[in-house]
């Protein structure tokens, strides 16, 4: 490497490096709090099932359920398509593609319910309940069969039902244990924060639980839910969600919207309750802003209009469901929830064709950024570093094949992670 030509400076060497050292905690701050994307999958819904109902079939019973309504109310790509309003050249595409995960993982992520989908039941009758997921969830993870991600969301920290929570998670989380271990794809979801210190109550049943087993620090992360208006704004006025994410120390995977409860709480009628209420998409850009480089990721709602009944109803709510997630996608929420079989056909719709529709565009456009080509859009590395990550959620939710990204960019999978700004995982 050549020397620097000689130019005229006016600041010594000393002035730079005492920048340098005045800002070396503000440095380790923001690399703390900030560390970026994480680099691994993120699923594309999430699936809640009451813990009662929970079996060791159950995601390969939502798959069958929904292949069913598909055959029933859209039995081929152009029906599908028309209902939908999807591209004439995305029809034939998008509807193999979403059979085929039906059958191959009809399920991305699924949360055994113990809170609102389960209720209030006797002690015996929870404890039976949590031992028994436990046991369901090591067998699905040994075995093969479990979706990508699992775990349970239990009772949340309010003096009512924290007891109850508490012994819930520990109840599972030993059972996980006395049957192998935390399997790696173990999620946990804390419904209903409305305070930091809830956050930091989850935090130390975390360590105490680590220690007890001689886990790794860190082992345990888990998701918030934000559902109450005491999570977005705190009673002094400064936006909480930030405070929440702060208080998980580091183990706050996902921020998750609830609809329903949010909605409710700021006084919304049952009848406008929904995912693109204006209060909703209040709540859920003060979550985007703070989780924003953070590596927490965001989850929308659900809708509660369900696609059964006849056929007119069924595609009435299927287009509704599919245009709310279209919305999210459009929102940079990637992922939601699903209440219902019969909406794993429309979100799969959705996504797929979300990133069908741009694939072309986003590899022409990092071709011509790498300097393969050129092109008539000039993208700066903030730009690029989210049409990489289009790319890879795209490959990464089945939407689009590796070989169609890898093949004319000339990226392998560690090229696109590094130009998305994540951590390459396993480097």
């Amino acid at each position: 490497m050549g020397t620097r030509p000689a130019v005229a400076t006016t600041f010594t060497r000393a002035v730079s490096e005492g920048i340098g050292a005045s800002l070396a905690e503000v440095d380790a701050e923001l690399a703390r709090r900030y560390p970026g994307d994480p680099g691994t999958r993120q699923p594309v819904h999430t699936v809640y099932v009451p813990a009662d109902a929970f079996s060791a079939g159950t995601a390969r019973s939502w798959g069958q359920r929904a292949l069913a309504a598909l055959d029933e109310h859209a039995p081929d790509a152009g029906a599908f398509a028309a209902v939908l309003g999807i591209a004439d050249e995305l029809a034939g595409p998008v509807y193999a593609r979403v059979r085929a995960k039906l059958e191959r993982e009809p399920v991305e992520d699924l949360r055994v319910d113990f809170e609102d989908g389960y209720g209030v039941r006797a002690d015996e009758e929870e404890d039976a309940d949590a031992a028994r997921a436990a046991r369901l969830v090591a067998e699905a993870f040994d075995a093969g069969t479990a979706p990508p991600y699992m775990g349970v969301r239990v009772k949340c920290m309010e003096a009512d039902v924290r007891d109850r929570g508490i012994r819930t998670l520990d109840v599972f989380l030993t059972g996980l244990m006395a049957a192998g271990g935390l399997p790696g794809g173990l999620v946990l979801t804390l419904p209903k924060v409305s305070h930091p210190q809830q956050v930091g109550a989850m935090v130390r049943l975390a360590e105490e639980f680590e220690r007890a087993h001689g886990l790794a620090a860190g082992r345990l992360g888990f998701e918030i839910q934000i559902e109450t208006t005491q999570a977005v704004l705190g009673p002094d006025g400064r936006a909480t969600v930030a405070r929440l994410i702060e208080a998980g120390e580091g183990r706050v995977t996902g921020l998750h919207y609830g609809t329903f409860d949010y909605s409710a709480a700021c006084g919304v009628a049952a009848a406008h309750q929904a995912p693109d209420h204006p209060v909703a998409d209040h709540a859920k850009t003060v979550m985007q802003v703070a989780a924003a480089g953070t590596g927490v990721r965001l989850s929308d709602g659900s809708t509660n209009v369900l696609p059964v009944g006849a056929t007119g109803r069924v595609h009435e709510a299927w287009r509704l469901h599919h245009r709310l997630v279209r919305r999210s996608l459009a929102r940079a929420y990637y992922q939601g929830w699903d209440m219902h079989p019969a909406q794993l056909p429309t979100r799969y719709a959705a996504v797929y064709a979300f990133y069908r529709e741009g694939l072309e565009a986003a590899v022409a456009r990092l071709v011509a950024y790498t300097g393969e080509g050129g092109g008539d859009v000039l993208d700066e590395p903030a730009t690029v570093r989210a049409l990489s990550g289009y790319l890879l959620r795209g490959v990464d939710c089945g939407a689009v094949d590796a070989a169609e990204v890898t093949g004319p960019t000339g990226l392998d999978r560690a090229g696109l992670e590094r130009l998305a700004g994540r951590a390459v995982v396993g480097s």
